[in-house]
């Protein structure tokens, strides 16, 4: 099969052997792979991300020497099966699949590993248990972008955020445009969205967002149309009398009961909730910063650099800080289908599609942030430009 192999950052395009699927694995042929930002990451900073999966716990991971097929956004149809698969669906059958398997028990992530090769090719090898039919006709462009818009969908269940809150989101690349949508899927009435880039705001208004901020005019914080209770600590510490001076005049009112339901239910004062989606140094010290008091911070652009801010900021403001990544089955199965169903058009997103001979030059392009967001591979495509 054709497939482009990186190595030492370099993208070179070769005939490899037709890969052979394991016990429980199935191939499938490749109809369309997305480039992930992932992906441009592991071949500037392999070693780099090397080093720190080995420090969380995975020893896999490619390293820049190495010959790897990136690619774990994909969408293709199966072709065979290996031994002891239950053989769930006919040959023919278009899928997707979490970019995972399993060798000898250890787990290999498709497209980062080298015993897992991934969607920069004609074939790839999939996991039988970690593969979904396309339901409903879903063309296999907008099935590629599962993956992708499963990471959002995650980091948005992540932020808990109730419909009437403000959501704010920083950066409109193509993980900031996949969280507006979803935002937009979970029915959040107020999406703020802030991005440098005129062609990112452009599409964030696309994705969904209902106010669109150019940072370097306007504040994303004095954007919001409706403005929470909570500005400033004052603002807490006002709160706290106004309710005590209520609650202390309601004769044998055992006020503190009413502070205990309060937290059972989670009922007390809250914040925005914010999603960091652009992934350099000096974002989340901005954010820390700039946020209103209580605000929730979802951080999923993915910095791979040592970065600073100052922990009594967001102690003095109790802003919840997490850190998001990737997905459950389950997640990325429900935006399986609401892609499937229409509640999430990912048409946006798809700014160019090019052949495996055009990989390299699609890298290029996405460095340019008013040209494009995310680019598909048609591995029997001939463009070579996106």
């Amino acid at each position: 099969m054709r497939a482009t192999v990186c190595t030492e950052s370099k993208l070179t395009v070769t005939d490899l052997p037709t890969p052979t699927p394991g016990p429980g694995q199935l191939l499938i042929n490749v109809s369309r792979c997305g480039i992930c930002g992932s992906d441009l990451h592991a071949r500037a900073h392999a070693d780099e991300m090397a080093d720190l999966a080995v420090a969380t716990g995975y020893d896999h991971f490619m390293r820049a020497a190495q010959g790897v097929v990136l690619g774990h956004e994909f969408s293709g149809e199966i072709v065979d099966y290996g031994p002891g698969c239950r053989k769930r669906w006919p040959t023919g059958t278009r899928v997707v699949a979490l970019p995972i398997v399993r060798h000898d028990k250890q787990p290999h992530l498709v497209g980062l590993s080298t015993a897992a090769p991934g969607g920069y090719a004609e074939q790839v090898v999939v996991q039988e248990s970690m593969t979904l039919p396309v339901p409903n006709g879903l063309s296999a462009e907008h099935a590629a972008l599962t993956e992708p818009m499963a990471v959002a969908w995650h980091a948005v269940r992540k932020g808990r955020v109730d419909k009437n809150q403000n959501a704010f989101v920083i950066g409109c690349g193509p993980i900031g445009l996949a969280v507006i949508s979803m935002l937009e899927a979970a029915g959040v009435r107020t999406v703020i969205a802030s991005d440098f880039s005129p062609r990112r705001r452009e599409l964030a208004t696309v994705c969904g967002a209902d106010v669109v901020v150019d940072p370097a005019s306007e504040s994303p914080w004095s954007a919001a149309p409706r403005k929470g209770r909570i500005n400033g600590v004052t603002d807490i510490l006002s709160l706290g009398f106004d309710t005590m001076e209520k609650l202390r005049r309601i004769p044998n009112m055992p006020w503190w009961y009413v502070f205990r339901l309060a937290h059972t239910m989670n009922a007390g004062p809250s914040g925005p909730v914010i999603f960091e989606c652009v992934g350099v140094p000096g974002i989340i010290d901005q954010i820390l910063t700039a946020a209103p008091p209580l605000s929730r911070v979802v951080v999923v652009g993915v910095c791979m650099e040592t970065d600073r801010f100052q922990p009594a900021m967001a102690i003095n403001k109790e802003i919840e800080l997490r850190f998001a990544l990737g997905y459950d089955p389950g997640e990325f199965r429900d935006t399986l289908h609401m892609l499937a169903d229409g509640k999430v058009d990912p048409a946006p997103l798809i700014t160019g599609t090019v052949g495996l001979d055009g990989i390299d030059n699609a890298f290029t392009a996405l460095g340019n942030p008013e040209q494009h967001a995310k680019i598909l591979i048609d591995p029997t495509s001939t463009a070579i430009t996106p």
